[in-house]
């Protein structure tokens, strides 16, 4: 599942409390490097969670060959640009050979390959491989296991990725690990939104980088969390926390807090 990051906008507010605090915060070199760092991580997130999304489709409990292909006719009923293909219960997705792949706002080209490897009751595990997957923005190439259960509707991935921002070559190598649930008492649950815990943690060109999801409630149509927060450790031994709440149906305040310093930021969302 996947839709806009949170850490999409960090870079804004990192780059403004930098210039408000340059002797107590992060410099405004340090703050522009975490910048290009969160953006790229962020789009490679943002597209491989939408092709985790679109392979959940099918039914939990039966033999794994037949949810594979109940899949398989969901993705070709949703991606009629694709060339799907069926081995056993591994499903081949070859996204944009006819034209422009669409799904969730973002264009696809690459490979994917998702193999239903158990499809129990309480243990549904799917795995996915990536070559080469783009949306003309990041491409990205790896791997993610991906497991729910049906009893308490949880989504549990781990995933580890290689990529490359098409624009200047930016590279980065990362994995994660993080638990979805549907968005408690919103109507629609799991297609209103999710909450997720867990951390994310990748190498770069300035280091090593690690975020540590404490709690984030997110709704498809927003940009941004609507409630929760998260802590970013940088390669520069300093640490940024961003809290985000939901004063009216309309705004989402970030409030992001450096070593001696904070500002908050709101952002117009649909209603």
């Amino acid at each position: 599942m996947s839709k806009p990051s949170s850490s999409l906008l960090a870079p804004v507010i990192l780059f403004s409390m930098a210039a408000c605090h340059p002797q107590e915060g992060l410099t405004s070199d340090e703050a522009q490097t975490a910048s290009q760092e969160l953006q790229v991580e962020s789009q490679s997130q943002a597209l491989t969670s939408n092709t985790v999304e679109l392979a959940t489709n099918f039914t939990i409990g039966g033999a794994v060959e037949q949810a594979a292909s109940e899949l398989k006719a969901f993705v070709e009923s949703q991606l009629s640009c694709a060339d799907v293909s069926l081995s056993g219960n591994t499903l081949t997705v070859d996204y944009g050979v006819r034209s422009g792949c669409q799904f969730h706002g973002q264009t696809f080209t690459g490979k994917q390959e998702i193999t239903i490897s158990k499809d129990d009751t309480d243990d549904v595990v799917v795995d996915h491989v990536w070559t080469e997957l783009s949306n003309g923005k990041v491409q990205v190439s790896g791997t993610a296991e991906v497991t729910w259960s049906k009893s308490d509707v949880s989504r549990h991935v781990v995933h580890n990725l290689t990529w490359t921002r098409l624009s200047d070559g930016r590279e980065g190598k990362g994995s994660g690990d993080r638990v979805q649930r549907p968005l408690p008492d919103a109507e629609g649950g799991l297609a209103t939104g999710f909450t997720e815990t867990g951390t994310r943690a990748w190498d770069g060109k300035a280091g090593h980088w690690s975020l540590d999801i404490d709690h984030l409630d997110m709704r498809w149509v927003d940009p941004l969390p609507e409630n929760g927060s998260l802590t970013l450790d940088t390669p520069f031994d300093k640490t940024v926390s961003a809290a985000f709440t939901r004063p009216n149906a309309t705004t989402i305040r970030v409030t992001l807090e450096g070593p001696r310093g904070s500002i908050s930021i709101n952002t117009t969302t649909p209603p």
